[in-house]
């Protein structure tokens, strides 16, 4: 198996699910703007992402994929498929428990996450209504995680790497044509944006029964004492422990930043969610697919003892970090209000709105570089089932992260947040790496001196180049022409793309040498 080919193709089903996400993210800033009631529905939908994160792509993941690994290198298909359907049992069990303690708990959950809605009644009622209404969809991502992680294992990337897209289309029918009837109908229009995110929850499910079918993999539900006495089940279980404590304390970062914006005003929330959004377009490109694609072949290496190969996985994947995540933090700092105004500055979605949302992404944009090197870099840590590292780690951050937020926030505001965050991402994948070189799981190839000053170059030269651009176009007044708006942007990009590769060739770094294979 080529990696650089997996991660290009589960890059390209990522882009796919950015695009349109980004349709979706623009047409809920078209038709809502930021506001309360923006604030109230990202608020509910983070609840159920978060718990999302936490026990399904996030700790369950980083237990439950080195296993599953492992079994198949050593045990084979059929062994690893009673640990399947065991795993499978116990996690639909938990699942319908979470979901009615979470429907139930609905009214603690909103006041834990944003306690300032609570000065708009109106926006926190519906907060409330909203994460009952989707509360369900953690269940259905936490299955869907549950496939993604044997379809992955057994090389097969397409039907994850597509699955978001479900999602996008069902909430771009729910703020494109269901939004205006529930206007009409008398019902807030932002209800129609829940119903949106369970109808894609369904559909990604869905999608799930034929890959699995196809592969002989479809989990058969067991007798839960069975299921809760298969040794796999204890090891997952035991993994996810500090798994589950790493996840948390990068949710509770999350949550700590969504409380203390709740207190500065209405559309503080909103501003950090769609600057969030473009971040997350480099992130789902780069860092998913190479998470993604890495795992399971680090779990593999470590199962067969391959030090070597152990190593140049990692190598591979901090190269490709550089190589495409360099240039990109860069371009979100100097090219964000183009990007911010192209994507998002349309109907509801003011000028003032377009300003502090540029201001956030600058501030995530500062720590890209980091937050996609930790999709590398701790994927070194859990495929040797080693999850207590990263967690304590993330413990330190954490705490970090709050003593920036106390100087940055007062003398910046919501953009101290961001950029909290970035900071805090850099020095998270900085002692990530420190631990891999320390312990010998990670030696560097040699060249990385000479690849790091030519990356640097050319990213230096598109950083210029694009900060030139920002500056030559009054982007917000190009809100009357948005088709010229979009087009500049589309050649503006192309352009920043092509010189730097150029630059790239022209200095030596040639694709042939990121071409790697795996078994």
């Amino acid at each position: 198996m080529n990696l650089l080919r997996a991660a290009s193709t589960v890059s390209l089903f990522t882009l796919a699910s950015k695009i349109t996400g980004l349709v979706r993210d623009t047409l809920v800033a078209a038709f809502f703007g930021a506001s309360a009631w923006t604030d109230a529905y990202n608020v509910a939908f983070r609840i159920p992402n978060l718990l999302r994160r936490l026990f399904a792509e996030g700790a369950f993941s980083a237990a439950f994929v080195p296993i599953l690994g492992e079994s198949r290198a050593r045990a084979g298909d059929e062994a690893t498929r009673s640990l399947v359907d065991a795993v499978a049992t116990v996690l639909m069990l938990a699942l319908v428990v979470t979901c009615v303690l979470g429907v139930v708990g609905a009214p603690v959950l909103v006041y834990i996450m944003a306690a300032g809605l609570r000065s708009t009644p109106e926006a926190f009622d519906a907060a409330v209504v909203m994460t009952r209404f989707m509360f369900p969809y953690i269940g259905f991502m936490s299955l869907v995680a549950l496939a993604a992680g044997i379809l992955n294992t057994w090389k097969k990337f397409v039907v994850p790497a597509a699955t978001p897209v479900l999602l996008n289309v069902a909430m771009i029918l729910a703020a494109g044509w269901l939004a205006p009837q529930f206007e009409r109908w008398d019902i807030l229009p932002i209800y129609a944006m829940a119903a949106g995110v369970v109808l894609g929850g369904i559909l990604q499910l869905a999608v799930q029964f034929p890959a699995l079918a196809g592969i002989g993999m479809l989990p058969r539900l067991r007798r839960p004492s069975a299921a809760w006495q298969h040794e796999g089940v204890r090891r997952v279980l035991k993994q996810m422990a500090p798994a589950v404590l790493g996840v948390s304390v990068a949710q509770l970062s999350l949550l700590i930043n969504t409380q203390i914006a709740s207190f500065l005003g209405p559309g503080t929330v909103s501003w950090l969610f769609y600057a969030d959004r473009l971040m997350e377009f480099p992130t789902g490109l780069l860092g998913v697919a190479l998470g993604v694609v890495l795992l399971p072949q680090l779990s593999a290496a470590r199962a067969l003892r391959d030090d070597a190969a152990y190593s140049g996985l990692l190598d591979w994947g901090l190269r490709l970090v550089v190589l495409l995540a360099l240039p990109s933090a860069v371009a979100l700092v100097t090219f964000a209000e183009p990007l911010v105004a192209t994507v998002f500055h349309y109907g509801a979605f003011d000028a003032r709105d377009l300003q502090q949302t540029v201001v956030s992404l600058r501030g995530y944009g500062v720590g890209l570089l980091g937050l996609i090197a930790i999709k590398v870099l701790a994927p070194g840590f859990y495929a040797k089932q080693d999850t207590r590292t990263p967690v304590r780690i993330a413990v330190i951050v954490l705490c970090l992260t709050q003593l920036m937020n106390l100087v940055f926030v007062p003398l910046i505001g919501h953009a101290g947040l961001a950029l909290s965050i970035g900071l805090a991402a850099l020095v998270n994948a900085g002692w990530l790496l420190w631990g891999l070189r320390r312990r010998g799981s990670y030696v560097p190839a040699p060249g990385w001196w000479a690849f790091l000053f030519k990356a640097g170059f050319a990213t230096a030269v598109l950083g210029a180049g694009l900060a030139w651009a920002s500056r030559a176009l009054d982007w917000a007044a190009l809100g009357a022409q948005p088709g010229l708006r979009i087009v500049w942007l589309a050649l503006i990009v192309s352009a920043g793309a092509l010189l730097y590769f150029a630059l790239l060739l022209a200095t030596g770094v040639r694709p042939r040498q990121f071409m790697r294979r795996a078994s």
